[in-house]
């Protein structure tokens, strides 16, 4: 027989389906590779090609020779596909033979867009709450969450009345969250699990996970007594000391004697403590002198430090000698923010055990800056934000007013310390640079405080989309300041 009539009686095609269905989930847009695996592919990819010869049954007993796509309009719901093969009809005479596939497009909705689009169908959920009176630690929590990217996994972002909830579809992306925080902050945790279905004839079960995390109730600037075998056990430091720093562990320091230590999380939690005061009880003090001691430690400058209440200034004569390490900042006629210890009463038993006759009546804490804040004008940079979902209940006014208040001081405490600043992303303000016209009156008042850590060009951001950026594969193990 001659070719043409070979081609007449024989198809070499015949058990190869010539029109297939493709399963594409339109929220994700993925498409269903069986038996359960949902793959990304573009129009006229190669993973697409591949998808669809994977498609076709039969296609192993012939020899694929070429495939390609034909042109079909984008939203036709239709994938054509031109196939050349070759197979062995009769005793060496192979047939060759050019034909086409048509994949029609269905639409089918993948597990996890069906869990997500479902109500209360999460897998594992982290709580993370802190036992403290603002909300300065889950707003710089909030902005290492963003610059490391760890939010990428979760479902739904929740922001409850004493912390946050983190939502996820699936168990292991609930523990990465955790690594996350465990390296950032001291925390501790509880795992409770809730059976919300059960299989008897394959013997699995469904799950829910729920992660309650604590985090440490202290914060930086806070002052703290550590209880006495604690103390010891650091190089017998002063049990009274300033928390400067707060990271994977807690960095104290003596201002009496520039001796610093660090607690770490597993020490802290074994022996736990609470501060005696944190920043909304310190009050503002006027300098009157400041006598330098010589010890130098890094920034900190051993010195004696004579003030007098910013409040009693000009009424009465009272003043007070402090020992401080903030000598190297201060100079007569400053501002400083502190601890008033005479006038405060303590529910501490390490703080009663103390000999109160050697105690200090006041600890110096922070330099602050009044007459920077009078000033009105807007700020020239800008911090992104979660897309956190608020509780059921709305805040009453006054917490409003409370979580305002809350975010001004975390501004300042970026502006005034600029290693915070550093762990960070700031982004420029474009509005504000737009329209920035310094006048001459402004350009003075600016000198009356040389020394203020003003937020540089060079630390801001060009304001972007951090979604399209590459996540972190790791997360960096560093300390940050609470």
């Amino acid at each position: 027989m001659c070719v043409n009539c070979i081609r007449n009686e024989v198809d070499i095609t015949e058990g190869i389906p010539k029109q297939v269905t493709l399963h594409f989930c339109r929220n994700c847009e993925r498409y269903l590779q069986p038996p359960q695996i949902w793959v990304k592919a573009e129009l006229e990819s190669r993973e697409l090609l591949a998808l669809c010869l994977k498609k076709l049954k039969g296609l192993g007993k012939v020899r694929l020779v070429d495939a390609g796509f034909i042109w079909t309009e984008p939203h036709s719901r239709r994938v054509r596909v031109k196939l050349t093969i070759q197979k062995e009809v009769f005793a060496n005479t192979i047939l060759q033979q050019i034909f086409e596939v048509e994949y029609v497009v269905s639409y089918q909705q993948c597990e996890e867009c069906t869990r997500l689009a479902a109500q209360n169908t999460w897998k594992a959920i982290v709580q993370v709450r802190q036992k403290v009176e603002h909300k300065r630690t889950f707003l710089y929590l909030e902005q290492l969450i963003l610059k490391h990217n760890a939010y990428k996994d979760t479902t739904n972002i929740k922001e409850v009345r004493d912390g946050i909830d983190f939502y996820y579809g699936q168990r292991g992306h609930a523990v990465k969250m955790l690594e996350f925080l465990s390296a950032v902050v001291p925390i501790k945790y509880k795992t409770s699990e809730q059976l919300i279905s059960t299989d008897i004839h394959s013997g699995s079960s469904n799950y829910k996970f729920t992660y309650s995390v604590e985090l440490s109730p202290v914060c930086k600037d806070d002052i703290v007594c550590l209880p006495r075998k604690l103390a010891h056990s650091l190089g017998n430091i002063t049990q009274l000391v300033i928390v400067t720093r707060v990271g994977n562990s807690l960095h104290v320091l003596d201002p009496n004697s520039l001796q610093t230590a660090d607690i770490s999380s597993n020490v802290y939690w074994r022996v736990p403590f609470t501060s005696l005061a944190s920043m909304k009880n310190m009050i503002e003090y006027y300098v009157l002198d400041v006598e330098p001691l010589g010890p130098v430690r890094g920034k900190n400058v051993l010195a004696d430090v004579h003030v007098a209440r910013m409040s009693d200034f000009g009424r009465n004569d009272t003043a007070f000698i402090a020992r401080s390490h903030l000598g190297g900042l201060l100079n007569p006629g400053d501002s400083v923010m502190g601890y008033d210890l005479s006038r405060s009463n303590f529910n501490d038993d390490n703080f009663n055990a103390l000999n109160q006759n050697e105690l200090t009546d006041v600890i110096l804490v922070r330099k602050a800056y009044p007459n920077r804040r009078k000033k009105t004008k807007q700020r020239s940079w800008k911090l992104q934000q979660l897309g956190k979902e608020e509780e059921e209940m709305l805040p009453r006014k006054q917490d409003q007013a409370r979580i305002e208040n809350d975010l001004e001081l975390f501004m300042r405490d970026l502006e005034e310390d600029p290693e915070m600043r550093s762990t960070i992303n700031i982004f420029k303000n474009q509005v504000v640079q737009e329209n920035k016209d310094i006048s001459m009156d402004d350009e003075e008042e600016d000198f009356e405080e040389e020394d203020f850590p003003e937020v540089s060009l060079e630390e801001m951001l060009d304001e972007m989309n951090l979604q399209d950026g590459e996540p972190d594969e790791e997360f960096v193990d560093e300390d940050v300041m609470m």
